[in-house]
């Protein structure tokens, strides 16, 4: 990487600290990243770049897991509070907080893409000075959403490199989109954008990740082993009845749930790969004298293959169904998340890992995680562009971890950042090498 460019990245650095701890302070779980959006928006249309927000990129029927509609407006009521962008909240209106930003150049080349999550999770922030967010006053003022995995990061390393880029544009080519997306956490959001048709035109796509676990220095071409899932929520709804005068009258959910619980968890494992099947939730009744008339569980099924998901998940269906049949009681299901499986393509990966050799920061590249790689709805995109005929990969820049991601005492070591700028920019100034290398049409 060039000296200039190498300089404006540490030029840029101050910023991206200020507006990574910014995003960490007023974090914003999954559909409700107003306040992020429309600061990300704001900040990218005043450099220079294309957007299209809101509704333009996100299809409303594909989205998962949505908040209730009061939720929604309740919490963009408090962003306006915490001050999100007045011109842009409306555009996010109703949960559609996706931004696509769009940079054309002078010279030809392909169309890349690089997608940068914006959610938080929905847990409670360490409150203890042994944790750096809450010594130094950015810890999580938004009760129950705390940014426990990176995405404030990822949202801080995209307006990053969108800031550089806008300063090096005359040496770019190509077509840049930086798409800013919502909802990863449960696997929500991908899907809403690709459906949209965000994805379309891309033929280079890099997701990337801080952290997992991969330690600062080290850089991931190409993480593989993404399982498939599905993510549900199930609703039991019987009849209550007094436990000890008239049992015979009640329609116990609670059996049904706890019947439904033991069976999944008994489905035969797929012998042509990794399955898994997990109910996390079990909430039913409402005193113990009382024959308990609701239940509600929520499941994960993932499997190696979209195949061997879909042979638990069917499974999983069935058994859900047959409790309520057994026990007498109505069962309703919701689909709150889902993603594939999709691994990096081998000639991407490989032109990552050249770039990434002589990248200030970075110590040395792997070609895989040594690490799990659980589910990632980034594989969405990534099937898009793969089927368009195009090469994705999904990389991981390695940090110092304080906590494993989705603890309450998660930070990461900020100047991992200057690493991911550095390596994306250098990936993008040199896109050229790629064409000529015909690994893309």
């Amino acid at each position: 990487m060039g000296i200039i460019e190498t300089d404006l990245v540490k030029e840029i650095y101050p910023k991206m600290v200020e507006w990574r701890r910014d995003f960490h302070k007023y974090a914003e779980s999954g559909w409700v990243e107003f306040r992020t959006a429309s600061l990300v928006a704001a900040r990218l249309e005043e450099w220079g770049y294309e957007i299209l927000a809101g509704k333009e990129v996100v299809d409303a029927k594909a989205r998962m897991g949505l908040p209730p509609t009061s939720f929604l407006n309740e919490q963009e009521k408090r962003a306006l509070e915490q001050g999100a962008d007045p011109k842009w909240l409306p555009v996010f209106s109703g949960g559609f907080t996706g931004v696509v930003a769009t940079l054309k150049t002078n010279k030809p080349g392909p169309v890349i893409g690089l997608r940068f999550d914006m959610d938080a999770l929905d847990i409670q922030e360490a409150k203890s000075e042994d944790h750096l967010p809450h010594k130094e006053g950015y810890d999580s003022i938004n009760q129950g959403m705390m940014h426990a995995c990176g995405h404030d990061a990822h949202t801080s390393i995209g307006l990053g490199l969108a800031k550089l880029l806008s300063q090096l544009k005359d040496e770019l080519s190509g077509t840049i989109k930086l798409i800013f997306q919502p909802a990863e956490e449960g696997v929500r959001g991908a899907k809403s954008m690709v459906e949209a048709g965000a994805l379309d035109d891309v033929e280079v796509f890099i997701a990337s990740h801080i952290g997992t676990g991969i330690p600062a220095g080290q850089v991931v071409s190409g993480a593989n082993g993404f399982l498939s899932t599905t993510k549900i929520d199930v609703t039991y709804k019987g009849k209550a009845a007094h436990a000890g005068g008239n049992p015979e009258e009640g329609k116990n959910a609670l059996l049904a749930a706890a019947s439904a619980v033991l069976n999944l968890h008994s489905i035969p494992r797929h012998s042509n790969g990794q399955s898994r099947v997990n109910v996390g939730v079990l909430q039913a009744g409402s005193g113990r004298n009382i024959i308990p008339s609701t239940a509600e569980l929520k499941i994960e099924t993932r499997g190696e293959t979209s195949e061997i998901n879909e042979y638990i998940l069917q499974n999983a269906l069935n058994i859900i169904k047959g409790s309520a049949v057994m026990h007498d009681v109505e069962v309703t299901y919701e689909i709150v998340g889902e993603a594939k499986t999709s691994d990096s393509s081998e000639p991407l990966k490989a032109f990552i890992e050249e770039i990434a050799s002589d990248v200030d920061k970075v110590d040395s590249v792997l070609s895989e995680s040594p690490n799990a790689a659980g589910s990632e709805d980034a594989t969405y995109m990534m099937d898009r562009v793969k089927k368009n005929g195009g090469l994705a990969s999904y990389v991981i820049f390695g940090t110092t971890l304080a906590a494993g991601h989705h603890n309450e005492k998660f930070d990461i070591q900020e100047d991992s950042m200057i690493m991911a700028v550095n390596y994306l920019s250098k990936f993008i100034l040199n896109i050229d090498r790629l064409k000529k290398d015909e690994v893309i049409g």
